[in-house]
């Protein structure tokens, strides 16, 4: 055995937070490291800690959404409907289990862009913590070894409001570079959390007019 020998190529990042910092940079081993505005509060940072190795990146999106972590966490949670906030998802059929971590969904998403399907399996689904990760196992797509994890906190501005965080880590396809690969799925993750805050708010609007019309 050498008397030293080489280090692991592997590493474990975790998507830290910082103030008024947004753009990427990379650190000494040229791994992706983009820092949100959003706190993760501890007890679910370890989530969105992951290993990276030379030919992978990660990043995390953050979203603000005025709505309460239980609405909000309503959609989430389904596993078998992600098109209720996933606009480039066209269609999802729950091909093993029944929700609970282990399920696997075929996924199939709208023409132009570079992928047909998706087989995608549920990793962990943290009803108390309010955390969601899946695989991708399959499919034809571009996105190798993606691993995405969601976690919901309540607003630190207060008022009833939900802070989302979604991480990935993924292979960079070849040909591409780490910079490409991020912004690419930044660009997807970031229209699907704007478009759940338009759900869950709209949600959240029709359950308080429930309320006030139903007293109790």
């Amino acid at each position: 055995m050498p008397p030293n020998p080489p280090k692991s190529s592997i590493s474990f990042h975790r998507v830290n937070t910082a103030p008024n910092t947004a753009s990427p940079h990379q650190n000494q081993k040229g791994m992706m490291i983009r820092k949100q505005r959003a706190p993760i509060p501890d007890a679910v940072a370890r989530y969105h800690t992951h290993g990276l190795g030379p030919d992978k990146c990660c990043s995390a999106v953050t979203q603000e959404i005025a709505a309460p972590v239980s609405t909000v966490w309503s959609v989430v949670r389904r596993f078998d409907n992600p098109q209720a906030y996933k606009h480039f998802v066209k269609s999802c059929h729950v091909i093993v289990g029944d929700g609970d971590v282990g399920t696997l969904r075929e996924v199939q998403v709208i023409s132009g862009l570079p992928a047909n399907s998706s087989t995608e399996r549920l990793d962990v689904l943290d009803e108390e913590s309010h955390v969601i990760s899946f695989s991708m196992v399959g499919g034809d797509h571009r996105l190798s070894n993606y691993k995405s994890v969601t976690t919901l906190h309540p607003s630190p501005a207060g008022g009833g409001g939900t802070v989302v965080v979604e991480s990935y880590v993924v292979d960079v396809p070849p040909g591409n570079t780490k910079d490409d690969t991020c912004n690419f799925v930044d660009t997807i993750v970031r229209c699907n959390l704007q478009s759940l805050a338009q759900i869950a708010e709209n949600l959240a609007r029709r359950n308080n007019k429930s309320s006030l019309a139903c007293p109790k």
